[in-house]
């Protein structure tokens, strides 16, 4: 993805909460710790857990697991297919709860300012939302792309995004825990996002 469409993703769906830690000094009597080393318990239950080939069969399984989420991704829920088609408007204004500050500590964005991603970047290809289940919308996508915006940039709602990206040679992305589709309302796909002004347009489409 694009480093200014990145942006646009970032500003759209609000930035993550900063964590923050502070010093709080002791607090009450200090005792030394009774119980074995951390650290060595854990150690001695991992050499157990070798020796019983536990930990070989535990090693597969989360590689399996990690490797499914990522290859078969649950599919948003509430998203279906495109039965009355629909185009609409997205102003992606938003007020931020904090100040917002670059690397070097500069002030960028003030608390309590209204910001418009759109004035700062701008939306160059359109986003094409669709369920790679359905093959009418894999066609579909595959058409947009290839005659309305080469640079498209393709985005899941469910399916097997590498599993299409091996087919496709090219970038496939997911909305992982559906936060573009509910920042933007999409409710049914194929849906293509494009920009029109400071605004987002939403055209939800029957292939």
């Amino acid at each position: 993805m694009s480093i200014h469409v990145r942006f646009l993703v970032l500003l759209l769906i609000g930035l993550a909460p900063i964590a923050r830690a502070d010093d709080l000094g002791i607090v009450g009597p200090t005792y030394e710790i009774a119980e074995p080393d951390l650290i060595e318990a854990i150690q001695s239950r991992l050499k157990r857990m070798e020796k019983s080939g536990d930990l070989a069969r535990k090693q597969t399984e989360y590689r399996d697991r990690v490797v499914g989420a990522i290859e078969k991704p649950k599919p948003l829920p509430g998203i279906k297919a495109t039965a009355t088609q629909r185009t609409y408007f997205v102003d992606p204004t938003w007020t931020l709860d904090r100040d917002i500050r670059g690397a070097d500590g500069a002030l960028l964005f003030a608390r309590g300012q209204k910001v418009n991603p759109l004035d700062h970047v701008s939306l160059r290809h359109k986003l094409i939302f669709f369920d790679a289940r359905d093959r009418r919308q894999i066609s579909f996508a595959q058409q947009a792309i290839r005659n309305v915006d080469e640079d498209a940039k393709p985005i899941l709602v469910a399916g097997e995004p590498l599993n299409l990206m091996r087919k496709w040679k090219r970038r496939i992305y997911f909305d992982q825990g559906g936060a573009l589709v509910r920042r933007l309302g999409i409710r049914q796909v194929p849906a293509i996002v494009s920009q029109d002004g400071k605004r987002l347009r939403v055209d939800e489409i029957r292939p």
